[in-house]
């Protein structure tokens, strides 16, 4: 198995295994929650294989991807991780709602470090931007959770480059998730050149939600309440025209001697030093798949054609349907035009 190398993300200190586990899809969104034994099992095997970097959220369940993560890092295994949660979305009342105001900042984060029997959390995210109120409001008081030792440090999930320069300001952000991969390239336009504020950064989806590992077939063994069925890349009319990707993908694959997943994920690696992809996975046998992505070697040449593959008009369909919210609508009011209610 290969060994896993370990890089550092911002310039605070913070330093993780150069690929992490996305823990959501063990517990939400992808089809119905795994078997806590398994996963249990599956973690430690990650973690004894050099995966030290576990990345989970409060809204995954909810609250039950963190009770497992809990569950799991008992017994001496939270010394040998680095542990990522996030906040900010609420499902209060049964009502979705994203919010950072500091009262719910604090009591999300205290719930969370109770169900991961934690007294501090290593990496914590806000989860998507509160556009209600100024994203240095949330920052404040992130910053006191830092002081107070509950926090390490402070990250954000889905934010514009305008937005992670303003939050940076109030307190260093020591890493951005976004999604970023193959078909997923719109970063690279406007949030990667942040990157001179010595950043880190976590693509999540780094194998097209599983769409690298076996292509447009892969879609039909979803399960019914895998939210992976209705985005508008897997709908009848965009699929058509995206497994062509994956062909040209697995034809370069088969020729590099490794599989069509690792290849997609080598790319996102050979992005940089600071760059910790997070696959999710619940089977052992495609950890060890991705783990093996940390092997293949791309040249200059091959990331080339890789881009060339990949360019603007080779996927249809946007990531997310209409209603998300994503990094391209994550600005929020200017501090001096706010007033707190």
């Amino acid at each position: 198995m290969a060994t896993v190398r370990r890089i550092k993300l911002g310039s605070q200190g913070l330093e993780v295994s150069a690929q992490g586990l996305g823990c959501m899809g063990m517990s939400a969104f992808y089809g119905p929650p795994k078997p806590d034994a398994d996963m249990i099992a599956l973690i430690h095997h990650a973690i004894n294989s050099g995966i030290t970097f576990l990345d989970t959220s409060d809204i995954y369940g909810p609250f039950t991807n963190e009770l497992l993560l809990g569950q799991a890092l008992k017994g001496g295994m939270r010394e040998r991780v680095e542990l990522a949660s996030k906040f900010g979305i609420s499902f209060a009342d049964g009502k979705r709602e994203v919010r950072g105001d500091p009262a719910y900042v604090r009591a999300a984060c205290e719930a969370s470090l109770k169900r991961l029997h934690l007294d501090c959390i290593d990496l914590y995210y806000q989860h998507r931007v509160d556009t209600r109120l100024p994203i240095e409001v949330t920052m404040g008081e992130l910053k006191k959770l830092v002081e107070e030792g509950k926090i390490k440090y402070v990250g954000l999930s889905e934010a514009s480059a305008s937005t992670i320069r303003r939050a940076h300001a109030i307190h260093p952000i020591t890493a951005v998730q976004l999604e970023w991969s193959l078909w997923t390239r719109d970063v690279e336009e406007e949030i990667v050149p942040t990157w001179n504020l010595a950043l880190g950064l976590l693509p999540t989806g780094p194998l097209g939600r599983g769409f690298f590992s076996s292509g447009a077939k892969f879609v039909e063994s979803l399960a019914k309440d895998d939210f992976r069925k209705y985005l508008p890349r897997f709908q009848p009319e965009n699929l058509e025209h995206n497994k062509n990707l994956f062909e040209r993908v697995n034809e370069m694959a088969a020729r590099k001697g490794c599989t069509p997943s690792q290849l997609a994920l080598a790319w996102v690696h050979h992005q940089g030093n600071d760059v910790c992809p997070i696959p999710g996975t619940t089977k052992i046998e495609n950890f060890n798949q991705n783990i093996g992505a940390l092997s293949v070697k791309l040249s200059p040449e091959d990331m080339a054609e890789l881009e060339c593959i990949a360019s603007a008009d080779a996927v249809k369909g946007d990531r997310y349907g209409g209603t998300s919210a994503t990094w391209q609508d994550s600005e929020t009011p200017a501090l001096s035009s706010w007033k707190a209610e």
